[in-house]
């Protein structure tokens, strides 16, 4: 992979809440975070989004049923759950962007409801990079977003994870982004 001033890497919601012993573990959540901080290095600008949620946010549910407005709490303001795991390089950061703050809109985008598009415009940038958790819902949501906003997105797929509820979730997000005009690569691609 040839990466350039006009690309970015966009890390999506790698926070402790999604990784074992968190609120809302997402299977193998922490595996991707050896592989971002590898990939980091590769690019001049990275952006880490993460849920960001009042709480009383509208996903969380007391009973939850793993689908839209019905979660467990998760990635609450200011707790040890919404931090990004200490092993993730997060000072390589160009930027954080918060997002689910409303507390009455689900918001499963990096776009939605924040500033990553005009950030990127600023910068320049064509082309996203794109990893994190979780693949079918906010790694798919960022993508779909981005694609419809013009952007050229690559999507590291080894670097996902999903929460794969209903099961095969995960491979289905694949199989939308792609659709979508997202080029899917992995890891081993910038070796």
């Amino acid at each position: 992979m040839k990466i350039d001033p006009a690309d970015a890497f966009i890390v999506v919601d790698v926070q402790n809440d999604f990784c074992p012993g968190g609120a809302l573990p997402v299977k193998d959540g922490h595996r991707v975070v050896p592989m971002v901080n590898r990939l980091m290095p590769f690019f001049e600008r990275v952006v880490f989004t993460r849920d960001w949620h009042p709480f009383d946010h509208i996903s969380f549910d007391h009973a939850p049923q793993f689908v839209d407005q019905s979660w467990p709490a998760h990635c609450v303001q200011d707790t040890p759950g919404a931090e990004f795991p200490a092993a993730l390089r997060t000072g390589l950061a160009a930027a954080i962007v918060s997002k689910g703050v409303d507390p009455d809109k689900e918001a499963y985008s990096g776009f939605e409801g924040t500033d990553l598009d005009s950030r990127l415009q600023r910068w320049g940038i064509r082309r996203l990079f794109i990893a994190g958790i979780a693949t079918d819902y906010c790694v798919k949501h960022t993508t779909l977003d981005a694609r419809r906003l013009g952007y050229e997105v690559v999507v590291i797929t080894d670097a996902c994870r999903a929460v794969d509820v209903p099961e095969g979730s995960g491979a289905a997000a694949f199989e939308a982004m792609a659709a979508a005009g997202a080029m899917l690569v992995t890891s081993k691609d910038f070796e």
